[in-house]
């Protein structure tokens, strides 16, 4: 089968691999679409993603929608339109039992913070377990599907923030995940959205989705102490100390960017004068299902898809989705 594969940075090839064989419990599907993420742009322009170095040849991707190829079992038709839930639960925990994407020794599609690394769907086939396949309602078409996964990253966010109705909300950031965030937080009935962003590339970008205002850093001034709850998505210093100084007295932060595992200077004075509830949020637990329906009936989503390149294009699909003032979510189509 083909398959695009990361080497090493600045090196991705379209490439010849074994077809993957589903054994018991297991289904075969044939990939459709990927989605370009930020791990992603990492292992290509860096070589690593954080502290995770790319060691041996990585398939990428993670945010997909397919179709059936082949369950051993029977109970999925071939062609049936489906996306994955890209994470292998590790070793249970107490205290967190209901959380399971936070349990150790887990993996992740298209990571090399395993060895083996944990190969991707960017590629002809994936075989995948049956309980991460996920079928699609007849009125969400596979394009849309590939928003899934990043979606349901934001309404875990969301989730974690205790929830958004009737709340004047701060979206940090307005790449993919932002609009995505803002998207989720206007569907979850906040009163008030607004989305920031240092281009207006992006900005342009959350309007269109119909954020109730919009303000570019560096030029217009985030309104200090008026948000109930703000979503980071950028994971830059000065954006979360701006976060911080944006929300109300006793309001939640929830950082969804992921920031570098390194010590970084971000000003804590307005967390402890305001009694604010700083959060972290990583991934999501079942959100995916949420995040299906959500797509399924919110066409206006696929304005968050801004570029689509056939598969042999994929430097190309890279080089563009690295800017982010040009694209807002770059897909690739995986050999149709």
């Amino acid at each position: 089968m083909k398959a695009i594969v990361i080497r090493s940075k600045l090196d991705l090839v379209e490439t010849e691999l074994p077809t993957p064989e589903p054994q018991a419990g297991q289904v075969r599907l044939r990939m459709a679409y990927g989605g370009i993420c930020g791990s992603d742009l990492h292992y290509y322009h860096e070589g690593a993603n954080g502290s995770y170095v790319v060691r041996e040849p990585l398939v990428p991707g993670h945010e997909l929608s397919g179709t059936v190829d082949l369950d051993p079992s029977g109970d999925l038709a071939p062609g049936t339109p489906v996306t994955i839930h890209p994470a292998t639960f590790g070793t249970p925990e107490p205290g967190i039992e209901d959380r399971p994407h936070l349990w150790p020794n887990g993996a992740y599609l298209g990571s090399a913070s395993t060895w083996p690394h944990t190969q991707g769907g960017m590629s002809e086939f994936v075989v995948v377990s049956n309980h991460m396949v996920r079928t699609l309602p007849a009125s969400l078409p596979l394009r849309r599907a590939a928003l899934a996964e990043p979606l349901a990253v934001a309404l875990h966010a969301i989730a974690i923030a205790d929830g958004v109705k009737d709340k004047r909300v701060l979206v940090s950031g307005s790449g993919a995940i932002g609009l995505l965030t803002a998207s989720a937080a206007l569907s979850a009935g906040a009163a008030e959205v607004v989305t920031t962003d240092v281009l207006p590339g992006p900005l342009q970008r959350a309007r269109d989705l119909g954020v109730h205002g919009t303000v570019q850093v560096g030029t217009d001034e985030i309104p200090a102490g008026y948000f109930d709850v703000v979503l980071e998505c950028t994971a830059v210093p000065a954006a979360i100390s701006a976060a911080l100084t944006a929300t109300r007295r006793a309001g939640t932060v929830v950082l969804v960017g992921i920031p570098a595992d390194e010590p970084r200077g971000v000003n804590l004075a307005p967390l402890v004068s305001r009694e604010l509830q700083l959060r972290g949020t990583l991934r999501f637990n079942d959100e995916i299902d949420q995040a299906i329906q959500l797509l399924a009936t919110n066409p206006g989503l696929d304005q968050v898809i801004t570029h689509e390149y056939p598969a042999d294009q994929a430097v190309d699909a890279f080089t563009t989705a690295a800017n982010s003032n040009l694209s807002g979510k770059v897909l690739l189509t995986l050999w149709p």
